[in-house]
């Protein structure tokens, strides 16, 4: 079974129940030289940055439900693009499929997505620089982070 990393709505546990009901949450990780933003179309993607990392939710995706995940992604229609990135964990390095955005914006983020992305992170127990950068979009902006910054892996965010 793939891992997947999460840093939107796939963080809310219900909804991904819902959609891959044979997946389970194998716990926090992070997308190192990244950052968050906003699509044309409200949704949030990853966009490289060396200075950068994202905090998500790794899954244990059990590979009857991708399917199922690429369809909620949009893939077919160009939306979400699958790829393959190191995502760091409590346990070290892994590789898993995350969804990338076919464009990084600038976008303005849905409120009601943003809302339930938010409380997703805060339910999984995201750090509070996780939380703030997701947070600080429904503020019109995005979390600046200085580059001495460390994450909850000791790792520079």
């Amino acid at each position: 079974m793939p891992l997947y990393f999460s840093y939107g709505s796939n963080m809310v546990g219900e909804a991904m129940a819902g959609r891959c009901p044979r997946s389970r949450v194998v716990g926090l990780a992070r997308l190192a030289r990244h950052r968050l933003a906003i699509m044309r179309e409200g949704f949030l993607t990853v966009v490289r940055d060396p200075r950068r990392s994202v905090h998500g939710v790794l899954w244990d995706l059990a590979l009857s439900d991708v399917p199922a995940l690429d369809r909620y992604e949009d893939v077919g229609s160009g939306l979400y693009a699958k790829v393959v990135q190191p995502v760091i964990t409590p346990g070290g390095p892994k590789r898993a499929l995350v969804y990338v955005g076919a464009n990084a914006g600038p976008g303005v983020a849905k409120p009601d997505y943003l809302a339930a992305v938010v409380a997703a992170a805060r339910a999984a127990g995201l750090p509070a620089d996780g939380i703030a950068a997701l947070a600080a979009f429904g503020e019109g902006g995005e979390a600046r982070l200085g580059p001495r910054a460390l994450g909850r892996y000791g790792s520079p965010v």
